[in-house]
C-alpha cells in the first residue's frame, strides 16, 4: 500500500477492523460509474482493494470525476500524472475541496491519507458514494450511468402558510396537549404533606 511498516498489537487490530469495513461489491459499482461518467480513458483498476487504491492514488481519476460532474465549468485545471508524492496528495487535496463546493457534507469526505497510504478505503468509498447521490439528486445533465447505484438524497419541501392560516393555527388546542375537562384539585394534600390514599368506598 504504501512504505510503511508491518503494524503490531492494537494499531494492526484496529486497522483489521477498517479494512472489513472496506466493500468489494461497492469497489465494483464505483469503477463502473467512474468508467461511464470519465469514459475510458481513467482506464480499468485489478480488481481488489491495492488496485483501486493504486488507481486513485494520483488523483488524475478524482479530479477527472469531479470536473465531468461540473459540466463547463470545471474547478480543477492542470490535472497532470506525477509521480512526486507531494503533487499526488496535492491533487486530491484539490478534489475534496472542489467535492465539498459541489455539496458533500465534511463528515462524508475521506482525508487525504485515508487514500494516499491505505489507511481507510471504506472511506473513500463513503465519499464517493455521497458524491454520487448528490450527482443522481441534482439531476442537471452532468450525470452519466445508472442512476439506480445511488440513493437520491432527501430533498427540502418548503412550505408557504397564510397570515390567515397561521392565526388558524393558533385557536386549535393540539390534542397531545390532553384536556382539562372535570379535573380540580379537590382532595390534593399540601405542599410537603404525605399523600392519603383512601379506599374505595
Amino acid at each position: 500500500m504504501s512504505n510503511r511498516g508491518p503494524s503490531y498489537g492494537l494499531t494492526r487490530e484496529v486497522q483489521c477492523k477498517i479494512d472489513k469495513k472496506y466493500d468489494p461489491e461497492l469497489e465494483a459499482r464505483l469503477v463502473e460509474w467512474i468508467i461511464a461518467q470519465c469514459g475510458s480513458g481513467v482506464g480499468q483498476p485489478d480488481s481488489c482493494r491495492a488496485g483501486f487504491q493504486e488507481w486513485l492514488k494520483d488523483g488524475c481519476v478524482l479530479c477527472e470525476l469531479i470536473n465531468s460532474l461540473y459540466g463547463v465549468n470545471k474547478p480543477l485545471k492542470g490535472i497532470k500524472k506525477s509521480g512526486m508524492a507531494f503533487k499526488q496528495m496535492e491533487q486530491i487535496a484539490l478534489f475534496l475541496q472542489a467535492a465539498e463546493r459541489y455539496g458533500v457534507t465534511k463528515t462524508d469526505m475521506f482525508q487525504t491519507v485515508d487514500l494516499f497510504e491505505g489507511k481507510d478505503l471504506a472511506a473513500v468509498q463513503r465519499t464517493l458514494m455521497a458524491l454520487g447521490s448528490l450527482a443522481v439528486t441534482k439531476d442537471d445533465g452532468n450525470y452519466k450511468g445508472d442512476p439506480n447505484w445511488f440513493h437520491r438524497k432527501a430533498q427540502e419541501n418548503r412550505r408557504d402558510f397564510t397570515e390567515e392560516q397561521l392565526s388558524e393555527g393558533k385557536n386549535v388546542i393540539g390534542l397531545q396537549m390532553g384536556t382539562n375537562k372535570g379535573a380540580s384539585q379537590a382532595g390534593s394534600t399540601g405542599y410537603g404533606q404525605l399523600r392519603q390514599i383512601l379506599p374505595k368506598p
